[in-house]
């Protein structure tokens, strides 16, 4: 974004308009400092019940947050909307991250500790997650895979976000890996990728198991699986969690017949 957010000093009223960095913060022991978080932040769970609701990742709630004097908004380019983050920019110091890949979301999680001065907690909390990926074992050989996020209109996961990232990581061939970042995809279109394996997030859409025979009517050679979504999307803290899961994930994957 080109822009340089001065911090005179440590902040101590922090609002967070992310939920996968609302975690982090707490993990890095800043429950205490932070005043505001969204509708949607839900871990952890019994403190966030305790602070401020400013709104959605997309409809902000500007006067819960003046009420609040922040001195440091945290918030993310993709879960964010620009025009209610540049008029947060005209009143307060607003960091931003941007992330795509695993190595982006450590480098969010050792700046956070920069800003926050948690900077060695942050260092034990990447090299943690870090040492965990390397010990992940994809798929071999890859499995064709579609990854799904959202129902009427289907949505699948494309190209250059993190759950495409994460897919390539587990040995997962993304089969929409052509097509823009969140595409909306026909029957057809899903028919014609051919995909061994289908992956139903949890959310933001709570895919169930109901919603399988859909998918097997479209795709009768596939594979349909229900997955934890904030497992494979969200990029903060609860990364700690994600590759003992996707590990089973891939372990079940490949079952299938090659």
């Amino acid at each position: 974004m080109n822009r340089m957010v001065h911090l005179p000093q440590l902040p101590q009223r922090i609002v967070s308009l992310v939920p996968s960095q609302t975690e982090l913060l707490f993990q890095l022991g800043l429950g205490d400092r932070v005043v505001g978080v969204t509708k949607f932040c839900v871990h952890p769970l019994e403190e966030v019940k305790l602070k401020k609701k400013v709104g959605g990742t997309k409809n902000f709630n500007f006067q819960a947050i003046d009420a609040l004097q922040p001195d440091l908004i945290i918030g993310n380019k993709e879960e964010n909307y620009q025009e209610g983050i540049e008029q947060l920019q005209e009143k307060y110091p607003v960091w931003m991250s941007d992330i795509y890949t695993l190595e982006d979301a450590l480098q969010m999680m050792l700046l956070v500790g920069q800003l926050t001065g948690t900077q060695e907690k942050a260092h034990e909390l990447t090299t943690q997650i870090e040492q965990q990926f390397a010990g992940l074992e994809p798929a071999v050989p890859p499995i064709p895979t579609a990854y799904f996020m959202w129902r009427n209109p289907y949505m699948g996961v494309g190209s250059n976000n993190f759950i495409d990232h994460l897919l390539t990581r587990c040995g997962f061939h993304n089969v929409l890996g052509h097509l823009p970042r969140y595409p909306e995809v026909t029957p057809e279109q899903l028919a014609q990728a051919a995909p061994k394996l289908i992956l139903l997030s949890s959310e933001p859409y709570p895919f169930q198991e109901k919603h399988q025979a859909e998918f097997s009517e479209m795709c009768p050679q596939a594979t349909i699986e229900i997955v934890d979504g904030e497992l494979f999307s969200w990029y903060g803290s609860r990364l700690l969690y994600s590759v003992g899961y996707l590990q089973k994930v891939i372990t079940t994957a490949n079952r299938i017949p090659k």
